[in-house]
């Protein structure tokens, strides 16, 4: 086959791509070791999914992934610095390289997988955008809603839900915007308008905020499906493989009946060949992302398996007991699922 100048070029070219593609494909492990530290965005304040405590120490769903991603890295969940972030503010910290990965109750959409430069992972917490009101309203659901306002935070999908629903039902509503979850509470508590919307996680958090919670419910219907689970930048293979499968382990982890409290016995004994590749023993899974083979028995014996997250976060070991619902395994009636480790 002969090749002319511009063949050559384009060859030329293409090579430079695939070493450039190769270079940075280790980039982002590679900056976060020598760093020493994972940076990762987070909400301002959202209980349950990324909040600090009296101490200013980070809690949260949101949060103990990211301290499953250092332990998975460094075999140390507190090797991460956590920067709080508002709906406006998280993508543009992404995009610019101030975090590494964010990890901020944020909602996987076509837009934001495909135009900004960006990849979603997995999905931690399956959602619904919910509506809160009033129990002396007597409101039962969206159909009432005809004048109404509309407390909502700007610069999340809800704004878009909203112009989805409602005018397709001829149902007129007026929205009052906010920059933090707190100020959209705190517009709720003080009648600037008559329902809160939000992912109904959300609300359940924010419920806990308001003066008397036991005054406000959380109606049953919900207007759209919200995948939340974190984002990292596009160009950047073996980071995106690193963020998943940090998330995968901790679920397979859940499947598998492997936690924090027997990870030891089940690396030294496992009790099948799942158990013996998820925790290092059998298999090189750990070096194919540039970690250690027992990155996931790092990650588990020091955060947990997805259940003990759940349940310590959102779930039955904390104030907002959420059930696990959808967000159940999916062998035990919900929609959770994660790859095998072979």
């Amino acid at each position: 086959m002969r090749y002319n100048n511009k063949t050559l070029l384009s060859l030329s070219a293409a090579a430079l791509c695939v070493g450039m593609v190769s270079s940075a494909s280790a980039a982002t492990l590679e900056e976060v070791k020598e760093r020493g530290e994972l940076r990762c965005g987070v909400n301002v304040g959202l209980s349950g999914f990324s909040s600090p405590d009296e101490d200013g120490t980070w809690q949260g769903l949101d949060v103990e992934t990211c301290r499953g991603i250092a332990a998975a890295i460094f075999d140390d969940p507190e090797a991460v610095s956590f920067t709080p972030l508002t709906a406006k503010e998280r993508f543009t910290a992404l995009q610019s390289g101030e975090i590494d990965v964010l990890s901020r109750n944020t909602t996987w959409t076509a837009t934001r997988d495909n135009s900004l430069g960006l990849n979603f992972t997995a999905t931690t917490f399956y959602d619904g955008q919910g509506f809160m009101v009033a129990k002396d309203l007597g409101v039962e659901g969206p159909k009432q809603f005809d004048g109404a306002s509309i407390c909502i935070q700007s610069g999340t999908t809800h704004e878009l839900n909203l112009a989805d629903y409602f005018p397709s039902r001829g149902i007129d509503i007026q929205t009052v915007t906010f920059d933090t979850p707190d100020q959209t509470a705190q517009g709720f508590a003080s009648g600037r308008c008559d329902i809160l919307t939000s992912d109904t996680s959300q609300l359940s958090a924010l419920r806990l905020q308001l003066p008397e919670p036991d005054s406000v419910e959380i109606l049953e219907t919900l207007i759209s499906k919200e995948p939340l689970g974190p984002v990292v930048r596009q160009g950047d293979d073996q980071w995106l493989d690193i963020v998943k499968w940090s998330i995968f382990a901790m679920v397979n982890a859940e499947e598998l009946g492997v936690n924090s409290d027997n990870v030891d016995e089940m690396k030294a004994t496992p009790p099948n060949p799942q158990v013996a590749r998820l925790l290092g023993v059998d298999g090189d899974y750990g070096e194919q992302m540039g970690l250690e083979n027992d990155w996931a028995y790092q990650l588990i014996s020091h955060v947990g398996n997805y259940d003990e997250v759940f349940a310590s976060t959102v779930g039955q070991d904390s104030p907002m007991q959420i059930s696990r619902g959808v967000n159940a395994l999916w062998n035990e009636g919900g929609i959770l699922y994660a790859p095998p480790v072979r």
